[in-house]
């Protein structure tokens, strides 16, 4: 009896591995998210952090680059270079840069919202430069913009509405008051905004890098190291003080190591894995769940209020990001079934598709994940 309850054990845990990956990769999110809400309160220099936290990505990623992907060929041409610096200005220096300043002048619960959006500003994107058709006359398409409207209400319901507040901790009315006033809230929502814009940049400009240099990893690692070194020279031009640069064994040691290792490299390593077992639509499912697990911690802990606006608008995050995800996925399968598609390409646009959601994983968040919307557009201008 005990040694079939063992197997009995042994196989769920089997079957169930990629769900618990993805939950992993969601507890990464959160403690990432909550860590550095702490230090960026207490005046952290976004600027080092970002370099910093990359240097420890590079490290933790450099392995798998050599190992997995080692005797490949990699020809690093200029038009390569560029577009690699690129991606590392639009998705890591400059996205990343801007998500701070707005986690640091709103909470984690409100900044979280606001990378669920980046799938549906990526839809929005490609219906303006008319790369996606809206497809309304399929329950798919129905389902995509009808999830795309749920989305806005709720970014809107969001930032406009705050009605009743209420703690589920200690309250410290002190403490967030400093974080949470009108004015740095009105400049949080830009650099969330902002922020949200050029991760939809970055995503495009993904599917361009991984059709001239197709390694994963290598383009990861490098792209962090780029990131460094760009954020090193904006950071010094915006502070050359010793104070703001200095490492000490504190709270932001911990949130720069945690972040390189955990919310970049391990993340990266889970998603890969994830997508090859489960399809590049699968890690996105899980996306809305960093709001809540981020949500409640925040409060309990740090004694954020949680109000009935943001309640409701990331009940209507949610409900259309599924919607979104439901309709898309179904899309994908249709035109995969279209007897006039090859099936060499859509091998080939399912490569890409998991290669580009691999390399997304450095984004503070599980919006890495996201990455799928951008990328299926692509096979919807070769039918």
């Amino acid at each position: 009896m005990e040694e079939k309850s063992k197997r009995g054990l042994k196989e769920w845990f089997a079957s169930s591995q990629a769900l618990l990956s993805m939950l992993l990769v969601q507890g990464f999110v959160t403690g990432m998210q909550l860590l550095s809400r702490v230090i960026l309160v207490k005046g952290s220099f976004i600027f080092s952090l970002i370099a910093y936290r990359h240097i420890v990505a590079a490290v933790c990623v450099a392995p798998f680059a050599f190992y997995f992907e080692r005797g490949r060929t990699m020809n690093f041409t200029p038009k390569v270079w560029f577009w690699l610096f690129v991606n590392a200005l639009m998705g890591m220096t400059l996205a990343q840069g801007l998500f701070y300043y707005g986690l640091r002048d709103t909470s984690a619960t409100y900044a979280v919202n606001f990378l669920n959006l980046v799938p549906i500003c990526t839809f929005l994107t490609s219906i303006i430069c008319r790369m996606e058709r809206l497809g309304l006359h399929t329950w798919a398409g129905r389902a995509k913009c009808g999830g795309a409207m749920l989305c806005v209400g709720g970014a809107l319901c969001t930032s406009l509405y705050k009605g009743k507040e209420f703690y589920l901790g200690h309250s410290h009315h002190g403490q967030t008051a400093a974080a949470t006033h009108e004015t740095q809230m009105l400049w949080g929502t830009l650099f969330l905004i902002c922020s949200c814009l050029s991760y939809t940049a970055w995503f495009i400009v993904q599917v361009k890098l991984l059709k001239v240099f197709p390694l994963r990893y290598w383009g990861t690692m490098i792209a962090c190291v780029l990131a460094t070194i760009q954020g090193g020279i904006i950071g010094v031009c915006i502070d050359s003080s010793k104070a703001a640069w200095r490492l000490e064994w504190n709270l932001q040691l911990v949130t720069i190591v945690y972040s390189g290792a955990l919310a970049t490299a391990a993340t990266f390593c889970l998603l890969s894995w994830a997508i090859t077992v489960k399809g590049p639509s699968y890690p996105p499912m899980f996306n809305p769940l960093a709001l809540i697990f981020v949500a409640f911690p925040e409060a309990i802990i740090l004694g954020e209020p949680l109000s009935v606006g943001t309640m409701l608008g990331v009940l209507l995050i949610i409900l259309g990001l599924y919607s979104f995800l439901w309709g898309k996925n179904n899309e994908t399968m249709r035109m995969a079934q279209q007897p006039n598609v090859a099936a060499a390409e859509v091998s080939s646009m399912t490569e890409l598709l998991a290669g580009a959601q691999s390399t997304a994983t450095v984004i503070p968040s599980s919006s890495p994940m996201n990455t799928v919307v951008v990328l299926e557009l692509e096979k919807s201008d070769k039918n």
